[in-house]
C-alpha cells in the first residue's frame, strides 16, 4: 500500500486572528443591503516567514469595510499601516497595468488591486500567493523562473535588414494582428493557473511566455520568425498545453493566451 507524506510545512496552519479597530457593528450585523456587501469582512491572508521552520498560517484580520477603499487591495494596505507592518505583499501602480499585486483571491488568480471588496460572498475574503510558485515571503512568490521564460523568447523586435531612419510603417491590418497579445502584463496569472505548467515549468514555456511570443511572431516588422518557430519546435515548450483553458479565464486583461498558443501549434504544424 503506497504511504503519501507532504513535505515539510507544507500544511497550513490557523494563525492568529487579530481584533477590529474601531468597530462600530456586531458579527451578527453582517448584512448592509440586498446585494451582501458587508460593513466587516474577514480577511484570511497566507503568511510565511522563511526566517523560522513553522509551517504556514492562515492570519484572520476583521475589517470595517466603512473605513476602507473598494479594492482587496486597499485592505492589504490598511491591514499593513493599521494592523501588522509584517504583512508582506508586492504593490506598484494600483491601476491594473504593472501586475505587481497578481496573487490567488477566493481561489481565483487575480490583481488585487482591481478586484472589488463587494464581490466576495459571505464576507469571508481568502487571500493566498498564487499557486505553484515557491513562496518568499507571505503573498510574495519567487517567480524567476517565469522571468526566465520571457527573457527566453527573446521579447524585442529582430530583424536581418537595416531599420529605417525614421519609423517602420505596418499597415492598419498588420498592426491589428497584435491586438490582443500586446496588453499583457506578465502578472503571471495565466501560467499559475495552468495544470500543465504545474507540473512542467521546467520545460513548458506557459501561457504567459507564448503569448508574448506569437506577439512577435505575427508583428509583420519582425523578420526572423522562422527562428523563433525553430526555438518553440519541441516536445514540451508548447506541445504540453492541453487547451484546459484555464489560462484565459484567469487573464485580468480579458486576453486569451490559449488561443496564442493553437495558432502557435498551427504555425509549427503548417510551415514548410
Amino acid at each position: 500500500m503506497a504511504e503519501i507524506t507532504l513535505p515539510k510545512n507544507s500544511k497550513i496552519k490557523k494563525g492568529k486572528r487579530y481584533s477590529l479597530l474601531n468597530e462600530l457593528h456586531t458579527y451578527a450585523d453582517f448584512f448592509k443591503d440586498s446585494q451582501n456587501i458587508y460593513p466587516i469582512a474577514e480577511f484570511y491572508v497566507y503568511r510565511w516567514d522563511p526566517e523560522n521552520d513553522n509551517n504556514p498560517r492562515h492570519d484572520i484580520y476583521p475589517i470595517n469595510l466603512d473605513e476602507c477603499g473598494p479594492m482587496i487591495l486597499d485592505a492589504l494596505i490598511k491591514i499593513k499601516n493599521e494592523i501588522d507592518s509584517t504583512l508582506t505583499f508586492r504593490r506598484s501602480c494600483r491601476e491594473g497595468i504593472c501586475g505587481s499585486c497578481a496573487m490567488n483571491i477566493d481561489g481565483v488568480n487575480t490583481l488585487a488591486c482591481t478586484k472589488p471588496i463587494a464581490e466576495i460572498k459571505n464576507g469571508v475574503v481568502k487571500i493566498n500567493p498564487l499557486p505553484h510558485q515557491p513562496v518568499i515571503k507571505d503573498l510574495v512568490p519567487d517567480l524567476s523562473n517565469f522571468y526566465q521564460q520571457h527573457k527566453n523568447i527573446k521579447p524585442w523586435l529582430r530583424t536581418k535588414t537595416n531599420s529605417p531612419e525614421k519609423e517602420w510603417n505596418q499597415t492598419k491590418e498588420d498592426r491589428e494582428k497584435i491586438d490582443g497579445l500586446y496588453e499583457c502584463i506578465m502578472c503571471a496569472c495565466c501560467s499559475t493557473a495552468c495544470p500543465s505548467y504545474w507540473w512542467n515549468s521546467d520545460k513548458y514555456l506557459g501561457p504567459a511566455a507564448l503569448l508574448q511570443s506569437y506577439r512577435w511572431i505575427v508583428d509583420s516588422r519582425d523578420e526572423e520568425k522562422k527562428e523563433r518557430l525553430d526555438d518553440l519546435d519541441d516536445a514540451f515548450k508548447v506541445h504540453s498545453c492541453r487547451s484546459i483553458m484555464n489560462c484565459s479565464k484567469a487573464c485580468p486583461k480579458g486576453l486569451s493566451p490559449a488561443k496564442a498558443i493553437a495558432e502557435i501549434k498551427k504555425e509549427l504544424a503548417t510551415r514548410k
